[in-house]
């Protein structure tokens, strides 16, 4: 009889251990999970969309009226200094050339005839100084002329890249007519524009020095191989969109980037003390992004946020969130307004370094 109480006495024991170990894991289940922003330096990457420009990029024009009679180039084609690009049917300046060469010869003679009567007294000195005079008047015409003669030749200024052609072969040029443009695409120019907030956060972090590292972001979202430098701010900001125009400079070595194109500037810049939540821990609604914080009484209260900046699983917090704030780190479809619930605290840390885990 003894042994028959002992065995239902460890019985019931044991099914009370075993029903309150289930209900504490059930409690345990109903726990939901909460964290608190990370305060942390880190590095966030801002954006800017940019305009791409060769270093050089001129407008080739006729310096002299006549028929386009060759062209020794063909669009796209990469060109050297000194190559030759046009010429404009010279027929009509050399028969100038020759002409001024003729009235400078003339002079020349007449220069010696009149040298050799003054040294004898036969002429004044006078007479002397205007016949050189007037040689070197014919000697500037024949300058003159070979200068309008070197005109009917258009040469590369630098080496660079063809663009398309204004003008076809046996075309009727009048001075000043443009014939092509002409491209120097081993460096290029990278404009974009900053707020006027962040350019003072840029001027503080990096002082006199602005030869910071940047990327760039090509339309097709590769990052291009080569970083740039920023190289120059301008003077003065934009009134009517409060930015300022940065440059930076990239080499290009292979060519890839031509004049025209637009990409997006990539800058690194350093924020202290950031508060960060991960990407999980937020939800939205109607483009504005909320978070659950838990109030002392175990309350979610909903709270709009504002990101200054996002990182893989990451966001950094402007605004709406202080470090010590509780915010529901998962399950946030699983709850409501207003709700009360029972909480589990996750060290900040600990959470950031289990993200992969977290962003399941």
């Amino acid at each position: 009889m003894k042994r028959i109480l002992m065995l239902l006495s460890l019985c019931a024991l044991l099914c009370h251990t075993s029903c309150e170990s289930k209900k504490e894991e059930k409690e345990e289940q109903n726990k939901f999970l909460v964290t608190s922003p990370l305060v942390k330096d880190t590095l966030i990457t801002k954006e800017y969309v940019s305009q791409i420009h060769a270093i050089s990029h001129i407008e080739i024009r006729a310096l002299e009226k006549g028929y386009l009679q060759k062209i020794f180039v063909d669009e796209g084609q990469s060109i050297k200094k000194g190559q030759m690009m046009f010429q404009i049917m010279p027929t009509m300046y050399q028969a100038e050339l020759q002409k001024a060469q003729a009235e400078a010869n003339f002079a020349q003679i007449e220069y010696q005839n009149t040298s050799k009567l003054a040294s004898s007294n036969i002429v004044s000195p006078n007479e002397l100084a205007m016949a050189k005079a007037k040689l070197n008047k014919a000697k500037a015409e024949v300058s003159l002329a070979q200068v309008h003669l070197g005109f009917t030749q258009i040469k590369a200024p630098f080496d660079g890249i063809m663009d398309h052609f204004q003008v076809r072969l046996g075309s009727l040029v009048d001075e000043g007519d443009l014939l092509t443009t002409l491209s120097d695409n081993s460096q290029m120019w990278v404009y974009f524009n900053v707020p006027e907030a962040e350019y003072l956060d840029f001027k503080t972090t990096f002082k006199n020095n602005n030869r910071e590292k940047v990327k760039l972001q090509m339309a097709n979202q590769q990052v291009f191989d080569y970083p740039g430098e920023v190289q120059t701010i301008e003077a003065d900001f934009n009134n009517e969109t409060g930015n300022i125009a940065f440059r930076a400079t990239f080499p290009n070595p292979k060519g890839l980037l031509r004049h025209g194109e637009t990409g997006n500037i990539l800058m690194e810049v350093p924020m202290k003390n950031a508060l960060l939540i991960p990407q999980k821990a937020t939800f939205e609604v109607l483009d504005k992004k909320y978070v659950y914080v838990l109030d002392k009484k175990n309350v979610l209260r909903s709270r709009e946020i504002t990101i200054a900046a996002e990182l893989p699983h990451i966001y950094v917090i402007q605004k709406g969130l202080n470090q010590n704030d509780k915010i529901l780190l998962e399950g946030l479809r699983l709850v409501r307004e207003n709700e009360k619930i029972q909480s589990k605290f996750v060290a900040p840390k600990a959470v950031m370094s289990q993200l992969d885990l977290y962003a399941e």
